[in-house]
């Protein structure tokens, strides 16, 4: 019987992997917003909170990172349970309302569909979190900085969306 691989086991291999599938998400979300920028995007009303536009790559490249290492670490403890494939699934459903919100918010001008999906991308990262937590705690606290994100990420949509009506 193989032991359970710990945390010290490091694989280039599966974290390039892990990583290319996260920045993946992030380059696809990126063609949807970039051209949006100075474009659409300049044009709306936005809170005072708002930051500068340099920032949000600068975060969600690192964000991305941390996404992609707290997968690995998950992905290094799997196993065939019911709980490894549950973590699994939510991870894959947060992704996908990740690069979602972009093609709704920017490449849609869909201001109140970014809205819904951000709460939804909320509640899966908050679930990512707990179900992840199930096999590291340190793959769970890597999320953190994605949840404070993402719950900024979503009073600013919000704001924009209500200044924008």
């Amino acid at each position: 019987m193989k032991p359970k691989s710990n945390n010290s086991d490091f694989r280039l291999v599966p974290f390039i992997i892990s990583l290319a599938i996260t920045l993946s998400i992030g380059i696809v979300a990126s063609l949807y917003t970039r051209p949006e920028i100075k474009t659409w995007y300049i044009t709306l009303n936005k809170p005072a909170f708002t930051p500068p536009n340099w920032l949000f790559p600068v975060a969600w490249t690192t964000l991305y990172i941390l996404i992609a290492t707290a997968a690995y670490l998950v992905w290094k403890l799997r196993d065939n349970t019911p709980t490894y494939k549950t973590a699994v699934c939510i991870y894959i459903i947060q992704l996908a309302l990740n690069v979602s919100w972009s093609i709704i918010f920017f490449g849609m001008h869909q201001i109140l569909g970014g809205v819904i999906v951000i709460i939804a991308l909320l509640v899966a990262i908050v679930l990512n979190i707990s179900w992840f937590g199930r096999f590291s705690r340190l793959a769970a606290w890597l999320l953190v900085p994605y949840l404070l994100w993402v719950s900024y990420a979503a009073l600013l949509n919000i704001s924009i969306s209500v200044l924008n009506k």
